[in-house]
């Protein structure tokens, strides 16, 4: 097996993962589920940063040969002396569907083994073919800037509230780039069969862009990068408005709304429910509606805060419901 990748491929991982990470970063966990492109991020950080990578593969036992795939990494982390652990995970299904449920475990998961081992830096394998297609699957369901800025190079590992660092060092490579790394290793990836199950949105369009050659999922995911930046520039513009419009004092929250573009309007609004229900997380459509009623002057509740409208609009604890 040649486990060490070419040396033009080792540089560019390392210039791309520490252009997210910073320099000289923390010993690295990476998630690898045994499938051609975590297989490549795992011989890439093997060899870009020799002796700071830990692995672990989360079995979250939906398929019969999950088990047996992730033996399969276990043994080849033998093979280059990178420690590992295979994670089981309980998927608990919800109204959001089993991928998003098997995400949250899995992410669960690896957050108690990153706590655990010391590790702060969690790396997984999404790459430019991935960013195109939830740009394209969120255009569909027409989302906002938030939603079409696609999966981010850097952010914190769901559910810790930030604590735990979460990368994406190969967001700039394309899913052939990383497959030619494992080819070149000898390598023989494991199969999810979910990835051709056109009962997936993510399968389904995946086939479909196979069908488009004239689609270039590069451009599209650099468009979500650039999406990422304006994102990232409405939000700083919020965080200040936010302070300077708004009032808060007795449990509610009071903003001051006339004259703001309406995403303006949308985020503090939006940051007013989570001042006053800390995990509200409305729905696009849901959270338009309810500003729609504020400026007609009306009053409306969503994600159990009561919102009443007029010159200054007013966000409380909604009553509870009568039986």
């Amino acid at each position: 097996m040649a486990a060490h990748p070419p040396p033009d491929s080792v540089a560019r991982f390392r210039l791309d993962l520490e252009t997210v990470a910073g320099a000289d970063p923390a010993p690295l966990a990476v998630a690898v589920s045994g499938g051609p492109d975590s297989l490549a991020l795992l011989l890439l950080a093997r060899a870009g940063f020799p002796g700071r990578v830990s692995a672990a593969t989360v079995d979250h036992g939906l398929r019969t040969e999950s088990r047996t795939e992730a033996e399969a990494v276990a043994s080849l982390c033998g093979e280059l002396e990178v420690p590992h652990r295979i994670l089981p995970a309980i998927v608990r299904s919800s109204g959001a569907g089993l991928q998003a449920a098997a995400r949250d475990a899995r992410y669960a998961a690896l957050a108690a083994w990153m706590d655990e081992q010391g590790l702060g830096l969690l790396l997984t394998a999404h790459h430019a073919d991935d960013q195109a297609e939830t740009l394209l699957m969120r255009l569909n369901r027409g989302s906002g800037v938030a939603g079409l800025a696609g999966v981010r190079a850097a952010g914190g590992v769901p559910g810790t509230g930030g604590r735990l660092r979460l990368c994406r060092p190969l967001l700039g490579w394309r899913r052939s780039e990383l497959q030619a790394v494992v080819d070149a290793a000898g390598l023989e990836a494991a199969k999810d069969p979910s990835n051709e199950d056109e009962a997936f949105d993510r399968a389904r369009l995946r086939l479909r862009m196979a069908g488009a050659p004239w689609l270039d999922p590069a451009a599209i995911a650099r468009s979500a990068a650039l999406l990422s930046e304006a994102e990232a520039a409405l939000e700083w513009v919020a965080g200040p408005l936010f302070a300077a419009r708004t009032e808060e004092g007795s449990g509610a929250v009071k903003v001051r709304p006339h004259g703001l573009p309406p995403e303006l309007l949308r985020r503090l609004v939006l940051r007013c429910l989570i001042g006053v229900a800390p995990g509200a997380k409305p729905r696009g459509e849901a959270l338009a509606a309810f500003i729609q009623r504020l400026e007609q002057g009306g009053t409306g509740t969503l994600c159990g805060v009561k919102g009443t409208g007029g010159e200054t609009w007013r966000f409380e604890p909604a009553p509870p419901r009568r039986s």
